[in-house]
This record gives C-alpha cells, structure tokens and sequence, in this order.
C-alpha cells in the first residue's frame, strides 16, 4: 500500500510562527521580577518604619529634602511598595503593560528616594540601586518573557 498522506493541505510554517521564542536573556525579566518582590517588600518596611517610629531616622522631618512629616512618607513609601508588587506580579506573567508600569514605578521609587536620602542614606542608595537594575532588566529585555499565545 501506498501511503497517501493527510488528507488536510499542508499549513505552512507562517500559519504556526509566534514569533522569535524567548531567549536567555528571560531571565532578566524574571531577574526583574522577583527585584520588584524585593523592591516593593522594602518600601513597605521603609514604609512601616516612618509610620510608626518617628525618630528611626538620621534627621527630623524639617532636615528633610522636602518637609513632609514622616507618617505621610510612610504611607507613601507603603502604597509605592504595594503597586511594585502588584506590577511584579504582572511582569512575571508576561503582562506588557505590567512591565510599563514597574517601568515608571521604578522611576518614582528612585525619585522618592532621591528626596528621602537625608533620612536614611545607606538604605535609600540600596533602594536607588535595585530601581536602577528593575530599570534596566524591563526596558532592555521586557519583551524576552512574554509567553507564545497558544
């Protein structure tokens, strides 16, 4: 017997193409993520220091960049922390505008940092550090995780 075949036309490999599959720099991304994890853990202890001990920190609210008192940069640091996790979340499931997000996330967190070092400088410039390689990892490589739709 011969054998004639599938009866089905031959789908070409256009039809079935998603795309370049990922690549090894995904794990930047993932790298990313669990910094976001990271990142977002410390900004809400930070922010949980300032909302309940005051006088943690090297210098009185007035020595700060920006007067503030330190519950309100509490509660700013705590709310930042949550939504770094929440992106992190979305950045590891491949979510685009997830990793935009933890893009101008990062951005805010170096930023309130930034004004927040007179209050306490080793940990802001660990922080600063850690938004910085965020920075880098979805910007450069975002695009290495996102999953082949099926």
């Amino acid at each position: 017997m011969t054998d004639l075949g599938s009866s089905r036309p031959a789908a070409s490999r256009s039809a079935y193409d998603r795309g370049a599959p990922p690549t090894a720099w995904a794990g930047w991304v993932a790298f990313a993520a669990v910094m976001m994890f990271l990142l977002g853990s410390v900004q809400a202890v930070q922010g949980l220091v300032a909302i309940f001990d005051d006088g943690f920190y090297h210098v009185t609210d007035s020595g700060l960049v920006v007067e503030v008192d330190y519950t309100v940069w509490g509660w700013v640091h705590l709310l930042l922390g949550a939504l770094i996790i929440i992106s992190g979340v979305g950045v590891l499931s491949g979510n685009a505008l997830a990793r935009a997000v933890g893009v101008l996330l990062a951005v805010g967190s170096a930023l309130l940092n930034l004004l927040f070092i007179e209050a306490y400088p080793i940990w802001s410039v660990l922080v600063i550090s850690i938004d910085v390689l965020v920075i880098y990892a979805l910007t450069v490589h975002g695009r290495e995780l996102r999953h082949p739709r099926t």
